[in-house]
């Protein structure tokens, strides 16, 4: 079985300082239909102005993970980190029993332009933590790197769930095959370009679903940037 989810059909919350469409549910977003996908919970696009961010709030027992495509994303929490994120990186929070944090875009004129995904974690309660690794281009670049897991092969980030995300960057006649074992599930996010995902054509934005299938083959790519989800 596939699906797949235009980019015109997620939802849009536009605050002025902040930009931000939902994949899944989210806010004062509520779709029946698209509530989330296995244990994949949110996937939110943010576009934030210079000068604004989200400041400080709360999350508990959730795996929380930002993926920079443009700009600058400073970040601080109660645990006592602070870091600017930059593209290429992938950040890490479990928020476990409780944790605080601020996102903002400190830049004077260039606009952030991030990923915010949230995993549903496979368990509760634990303390919070952090987690940020620098994935550049090269190691991207006509495959699949694996940059987040649930045990940190690789080199990826950690997370908290039987769930594997791999980003790619595929152009012309890059051609990727990821299998998939039996039982498990597939969740393709185009990220900017356009790609060709098992047969369909997908732009930037778009998402394919994929359940019951031995592979996600992904071709015809042209300056894509794609996340690609392996779930239980």
């Amino acid at each position: 079985m596939m699906e797949i989810r235009k980019s015109k059909d997620r939802g849009l919350a536009d605050h002025g300082w902040l930009r931000s469409l939902h994949s899944f549910s989210f806010a004062d977003y509520y779709d029946p239909e698209h509530e989330g996908f296995s244990d994949l919970r949110v996937i939110n696009e943010d576009r934030i102005q210079p000068g604004t961010g989200f400041g400080t709030h709360g999350h508990r027992d959730m795996e929380i993970i930002s993926y920079v495509l443009e700009g600058a994303l400073a970040h601080k929490d109660s645990m006592g980190n602070g870091s600017t994120m930059v593209p290429g990186d992938v950040q890490r929070m479990s928020a476990g029993k409780g944790v605080l944090h601020s996102e903002f875009n400190d830049s004077k004129d260039a606009v952030t332009h991030f990923l915010q995904i949230w995993i549903e974690p496979d368990v509760r309660g634990i303390a919070p933590s952090y987690e940020q690794k620098h994935f550049d281009e090269a190691s991207k670049r006509g495959r699949l790197r694996l940059v987040a897991s649930p045990d940190g092969r690789e080199g990826s980030v950690t997370i908290h769930q039987s769930a594997f995300l791999y980003a790619g960057l595929l152009d012309g006649a890059d051609r990727v095959v990821h299998k998939l074992e039996p039982g498990r599930r597939a969740y393709l996010h185009v990220a900017r370009g356009a790609v060709t995902a098992n047969g369909e054509s997908l732009e930037a934005g778009d998402a394919l679903k994929v359940v019951d299938a031995a592979a996600v083959v992904l071709e015809r790519a042209k300056d894509a940037e794609v996340l690609l989800f392996d779930l239980a």
